[in-house]
């Protein structure tokens, strides 16, 4: 945060020190103010974030508080004041743990990348245009480096680089022409998944090496499925605007969860 509001003054004093044309200082003053809002958006989701652990933390003292208190009280109540207290901090773990990855993704929030909870899972969403070209399932380079980086982000990090991932391709509504390679828009979406699951699975590149390596993660804890358009973030399966349609044209890493986190993670925002 302290780094993107240094940009901006700095930006700010190159602006007034040279002798930029009009036109020359517009896109200085567009940038200052992009990033100045990209400054505020990082405060207001800190101060956020930091509401809820405060929440989190404050819900298990009082269990705990409940526990202690109930001394010569049935064991079944006691059982279950232990059950909602060890919820609580599986919750926190969990809460902990999607604000750490939100907060490493957060330098690819300006290519469209997200880490977000849906559908009870946690998601990293990747826009489709970004990946690919239009009705193609070849990676485009802007894709790779994107890829390569979110690879980097699990590779780097002992327990999540253990956990199983499902790569899930997605399109619009548009129909895919019939006479296309991969005939309809299930064809196209699994294509994409199986294409970004193999750059994820290849060996990542070895120190200095020229060559574009992989992502280099284990194969065992991956899969690719494709969901055609048959599940759209924005409008209806029927129904989709043309900037629905580009929010709809995605590729999603789904965390799957373990046994023990099989528990309502609606509450991570």
């Amino acid at each position: 945060m302290r780094t993107l509001r240094a940009v901006a003054i700095l930006l700010a004093l190159t602006v007034v020190g040279c002798g930029f044309s009009k036109a020359e200082m517009a896109e200085k003053q567009r940038e200052i103010d992009r990033l100045t809002a990209d400054v505020a958006k990082a405060k207001a989701l800190h101060e956020d974030d930091s509401r809820n652990f405060q929440a989190a933390q404050a819900e298990i003292a009082a269990l705990s508080g409940q526990v202690r208190q109930l001394g010569a009280t049935t064991a079944e109540q006691r059982e279950a004041l232990q059950t909602a207290l060890q919820r609580a901090e599986q919750m926190q773990v969990l809460e902990q743990r999607f604000r750490d990855l939100r907060a490493r993704l957060e330098k690819l929030t300006q290519v469209g990348v997200k880490f977000v909870v849906r559908n009870n899972r946690m998601v990293i969403q990747m826009p489709g245009d970004v990946l690919f070209d239009s009705g193609r399932d070849q990676l485009k380079d802007d894709g790779l480096d994107i890829l390569g980086q979110v690879a980097d982000v699990i590779r780097l990090d002992a327990d999540l680089s253990a956990r199983n991932f499902q790569v899930a391709g997605h399109t619009d509504n548009a129909k895919y022409p019939a006479d296309g390679p991969f005939k309809d828009n299930w064809g196209l979406s699994l294509a994409r998944a199986r294409q970004v699951l193999l750059f994820l699975i290849a060996p990542a590149s070895a120190p200095g090496a020229k060559k574009r390596g992989g992502g280099g993660l284990g194969p065992r804890q991956w899969s690719a499925s494709g969901y055609g358009d048959q599940d759209p973030l924005a409008g209806t399966v029927e129904t989709q605007t043309p900037d629905q349609m580009k929010k709809n044209r995605r590729v999603e890493l789904v965390l799957q969860p373990n046994v023990d986190e099989m528990i309502d993670l609606t509450k991570l925002h």
